[in-house]
């Protein structure tokens, strides 16, 4: 069986199961000067107080999966 009809049947089956595809666009840090960037915004991070808060909410929501399945 070809690839794409493997690949198509997988997809159809997610979808059955009410999956949909997304696509995100991410940076690469596998150039360097993109590399260099994302470590000088998490140093300015650090020591943040509304991060400190931020990460704080999101742990706590990440928390909260009770119920799911």
């Amino acid at each position: 069986m070809p690839t794409i009809s493997k690949v198509e049947r997988h997809r159809a089956k997610l979808r059955a199961a009410g999956l949909r595809p997304i696509q995100m666009w991410v940076p690469d840090t596998r150039i360097p000067e993109i590399a260099q960037q994302l470590q000088q915004q998490c140093r300015q991070l650090k020591n943040d107080p509304a991060e400190h808060d931020m990460l704080g909410f999101v742990e706590a929501a990440a928390a909260q999966t009770e119920g799911w399945q």
